[in-house]
């Protein structure tokens, strides 16, 4: 059987060497699925979940059908236009044009709120082809007069079900009629309730349907480590494990803004140098902290999941769940952080007592329990933990080895983990 490469969705050579250098050899299937089509100009509606590949599935096209266009005379004017739901997402998108764009004589910039308007709309005066921002500081410049969609051929949603969770129809729903009727659309979402189904039927023309399985298990490249660990000792057993397994580079969740605050603060009081990122950061802040993250600078970046949407770091070796999410496809899409483009990842969980049941439905979802780090050996000062008995899920009766049991001294049929 022969392998789906690149070159076999008749890509041209400029954006196949610039893929190669990614390390991109083969097409993730929403990319296979979609590519083909959408170079023979026609409108996709695809169902694909983060971490599929969803950017290149559309930046791809564009920017190929964009290059042979501008070989026979380039039209002033905002060509594409992509529409991301968060910061962070879109400046990843606009890094993605940016990298597979490389050797075409196109131009691209990025458009969202939090911070001046000034660096956009000298980009904007000076002229783009390709637009992505986040749809309130589009409308803001749209307002002002600085962005005309009259000449766009390509318009993309992304993500669209997060967009409807963050109050952003209203808006999208300003936008849409500034844009030509005659155009290519992409429409990509996670999930598909009637309301983006209404949405997505008045936006795209006779579109081809492309859907990807939901993500249900991680990558077989990522081994998965669960340690038990009461809530108080969290810290500690962070630390540990950071300094005896030498990690180098990591993404820690959190369920709060509030929690990632915290971690942060605990890892640099102790030398590891630390940044948070969530939504109550400045602009400047987060993408600082992605930045120092990204050119490894910022050893730990301490995320909360909304943050979160959009971080893509080549080479990630560690993803730790310092807290377990309560949605069973979450932690999916976490750990989906690490082990990609053919490398190996590790995903380390603590799960405190409270978190059990989180941990069982974690582990319906998966083809396999998550392993038990049941030979590590904890310092003095981080609890003892009973393991879960084989078939029972999981147990809530953690106990300290700081407090011995009557009459025993507290190791009469207990386990060091």
């Amino acid at each position: 059987m022969q392998t789906n490469t690149f070159e076999k969705l008749n890509i041209i050579a400029p954006i196949l060497q610039a893929l190669a250098r990614k390390g991109y050899t083969e097409p993730s299937p929403i990319q296979e699925k979609s590519i083909p089509f959408l170079l023979e100009g026609k409108d996709v509606f695809g169902c694909a979940q983060t971490g599929t590949g969803k950017t290149a599935a559309f930046a791809v096209p564009i920017l190929q059908i964009l290059h042979g266009k501008e070989q026979n005379g380039k039209r002033p004017g905002i060509k594409a236009l992509i529409l991301a739901p968060t910061r962070e997402l879109a400046i990843q998108i606009d890094d993605s044009f940016r990298d597979y764009g490389k050797g075409l004589k196109l131009t691209h910039t990025v458009i969202f709120g939090g911070v001046s308007q000034g660096k956009q709309t000298q980009a904007l005066r000076a002229g783009v082809d390709i637009v992505v921002a986040t749809p309130g500081r589009l409308l803001d410049l749209m307002n002002q007069g600085f962005v005309k969609l009259d000449k766009v051929e390509f318009f993309v949603l992304d993500e669209a079900d997060r967009m409807l969770d963050m109050g952003f129809i209203h808006d999208i729903k300003r936008i849409i009629p500034k844009l030509p009727a005659k155009r290519q659309t992409v429409f990509f979402s996670a999930t598909i309730p009637d309301e983006i189904k209404s949405l997505a039927a008045s936006l795209l023309n006779n579109p081809v349907q492309v859907q990807v399985a939901p993500v249900s298990a991680p990558a077989t490249a990522v081994k998965q480590t669960v340690y038990y660990v009461e809530k108080n000792d969290k810290n500690a057993l962070l630390h540990e494990v950071i300094e005896k397994e030498r990690i180098g580079h990591a993404l820690v969740f959190t369920r709060t803004k509030h929690g990632a605050d915290k971690v942060a603060k605990e890892l640099n009081r102790k030398g590891i140098s630390a940044e948070a990122i969530h939504g109550n950061k400045s602009q400047n802040a987060r993408q600082k902290a992605l930045t120092g993250f990204k050119n490894r600078a910022i050893r730990i970046l301490v995320a909360t999941d909304i943050a979160s949407r959009g971080i893509d770091v080549d080479k990630l070796t560690h993803v730790i769940n310092y807290e377990l999410p309560e949605i069973p496809e979450t932690y999916v899409h976490r750990i989906g952080r690490t082990g990609r483009a053919g490398e190996s990842g590790i995903a380390l969980s603590f799960c405190g007592s409270e978190e059990i049941d989180d941990l069982k439905n974690i582990n319906k979802l998966l083809p396999k329990n998550i392993d038990v780090a049941a030979t590590h050996k904890f310092p003095e000062g981080i609890r003892n933990v009973a393991r879960p008995k084989p078939g029972g899920g999981g147990q809530r009766n953690f106990r300290s080895s700081a407090s011995p049991r009557q009459g025993g001294g507290g190791q009469q049929n207990r386990r060091r983990y």
